[in-house]
């Protein structure tokens, strides 16, 4: 079969829990179109709450979607069940691993479990890909937990499915564990795999995706390139630092968003498309102010997705990705 243009396809899913006996429901999903390229690092986001589990669990084919159209590698999750299965590995966030199988025992059980024969299997070179060779024949127990984290990934990883989905892979790990798992995840991106992250850490989603989408109240509210999404908010921020005590702010300066902190520090925020950074030096200068320092922020994800996700429910269109 010829690789598919998209390694994920979803047009119109819906999902909608009852709640048992009650005429009640709840919809998780509405009406979410996401198309993922082959090739891709995609980041999907979202507050608590918002459907990330549900729409991973759908991939995973834990939870029966109630409408809509879910490809996998070019085959329907329900009518193609085995085909997408196969295409798709999934790392969750939970560490189910049994303490007394050593990694090498973990990744071949799981083979046998996609009945792949023996050789057709990978274990050594899985093992080398997660950094995890030395502990091949040590208790999954004795192993701390970036090197759990990384056996996880490597169990996904045993049938070599072109899309691997991992589910918040960096909660609980120290920061050096997850920069070195982030070098893991770059290189099996690089290496041809489709990689789908959801993920709490936005400077995680910032540094490894290139295109992020945002899911919120079940609907998804924005899917871009991940340097077009940074480029939505036309805010800057810059930190001038005097060489003495300021009392208060000169009138000359009141024209600008500008605020005084510890007497020395003025915080001046603006639209880089309106004004520059070179103005507001300008007109401090001609205050007879000296600088001692300056320093600037960039808008980050941070912020795009604080204002996305905190616009009202009924502000928010539904996107396609």
């Amino acid at each position: 079969m010829n690789k598919p243009t998209y390694a994920i396809n979803i047009s119109n899913l819906n999902k909608t829990y009852s709640r048992g006996k009650t005429p009640e429901s709840i919809e998780a999903l509405k009406e979410v179109n996401l198309k993922i390229k082959r090739g891709s690092f995609f980041g999907l986001l979202g507050p608590n709450g918002a459907g990330k589990s549900t729409f991973i669990n759908i991939l995973a084919g834990l939870v029966k979607k109630t409408s809509g159209c879910v490809e996998i590698w070019g085959h329907e999750i329900e009518t193609q069940m085995r085909d997408a299965r196969r295409a798709i590995g999934v790392v969750p966030q939970e560490l189910n691993i049994d303490p007394f199988f050593t990694p090498s025992e973990v990744l071949e059980l799981q083979a046998g479990l996609y009945g792949l024969a023996s050789k057709y299997r990978q274990t050594e070179k899985i093992l080398q890909t997660v950094g995890l060779v030395e502990q091949a024949n040590a208790y999954s127990r004795s192993l701390s937990g970036g090197m759990r984290r990384r056996l996880l990934i490597a169990k996904a990883m045993v049938h070599s499915p072109p899309i691997l989905v991992l589910d918040e892979p960096s909660a609980g790990v120290d920061v050096e564990l997850r920069k070195k798992m982030w070098e893991h995840m770059k290189q099996l991106n690089q290496n041809g795999t489709t990689v789908l992250l959801t993920t709490h850490y936005l400077e995680e989603a910032e540094a490894l995706c290139d295109t992020i989408g945002i899911i919120n109240h079940g609907y998804l509210v924005a899917c871009e390139k991940t340097t077009n999404l940074l480029s939505r908010l036309d805010t800057k921020e810059i930190t001038v630092f005097l060489d003495r005590d300021l009392i208060k702010i000169p009138e000359s300066l009141k024209s600008f968003k500008v605020s005084l902190f510890d007497k020395r520090r003025l915080v001046f925020s603006y639209r880089p498309s309106k004004q520059s950074a070179g103005t507001i030096i300008k007109a401090i200068k001609k205050c007879k102010l000296e600088i001692s320092d300056i320093k600037s922020k960039e808008v980050d994800l941070e912020d795009i997705f604080i204002e996305i996700t905190r616009a009202p429910v009924v502000s928010q269109k539904k996107v396609s990705g």
